[in-house]
């Protein structure tokens, strides 16, 4: 079964947030366990809220010495494991980058999470050295306005977009009210009361481009389609 790890070492990428809106989406229609590895627990925090989905299951990781068996256990019963990881270089980090079949990379347009997301990069070509396997990536822009962009916005995502040798998501987790509401409200964007939270059907419409794209890209890797996550 897919596990799908999100991974950035610098802190406030988005990480999260893009780690429960694909959980969230995958378990409207299957099985899903979202491992939360982030010291803070947010997701954690969030589960203990009304609104979760009984199909979404959260597994809080302890330690470094208990998320192989975390992954193990979740890809044996669902078949979909998202994994949300510390906002830091770690052993955690590479232990589940070295389970994942797809690794998501998630980064707001600023140069410093630009260069944390280059240095994970370089984390998952080593430990594609040391498995002697190839791990799939792909870079995911988040935060990023729907409308006009920032001349520095623009360079930064041209640097990864025009970048041969990364793979890079065509679509962007853009910053929007109802992302937020979800770790203050609790539940998901699909149960939110349009009277309370603004603009839903256009957050529904990016979480799908989101979660379809996730799935196009384990289909391509399924049938050795390298792409340029390699």
């Amino acid at each position: 079964m897919p596990v799908i790890s999100f991974a950035n070492s610098k802190g406030g990428s988005g990480k999260t947030t893009s780690a429960l809106l694909l959980a969230s989406a995958l378990a409207e229609t299957r099985p899903t366990t979202i491992i939360d590895a982030d010291p803070r627990h947010p997701i954690t925090t969030w589960a203990e809220k009304t609104g979760r989905p009984e199909t979404l299951s959260v597994v809080t990781n302890t330690s470094e010495k208990t998320i192989l068996d975390e992954i193990e256990e979740a890809a044996g019963r669902d078949p979909f494991v998202i994994i949300d990881l510390e906002g830091t270089a770690s052993r955690l980090m590479s232990y589940a980058i070295s389970q994942s079949d797809l690794v998501i990379v998630p980064l707001k347009e600023q140069q410093q999470d630009a260069q944390a997301a280059l240095d994970v990069i370089q984390e998952i070509h080593r430990d594609m050295k040391a498995l002697r396997r190839r791990i799939p990536y792909s870079v995911l822009f988040t935060q990023s306005r729907a409308a006009v962009k920032s001349r520095t916005a623009r360079h930064i995502s041209a640097q990864f977009r025009n970048n041969d040798q990364i793979d890079t998501f065509d679509t962007e987790i853009h910053e929007r009210d109802a992302f937020a509401a979800m770790f203050s409200m609790g539940g998901t964007v699909a149960g939110m009361d349009p009277k309370q939270v603004n603009g839903i059907d256009k957050a529904l419409a990016n979480i799908e481009a989101f979660r379809a794209e996730v799935v196009a890209k384990l289909r391509a890797i399924r049938n050795g389609e390298t792409g340029r996550a390699a």
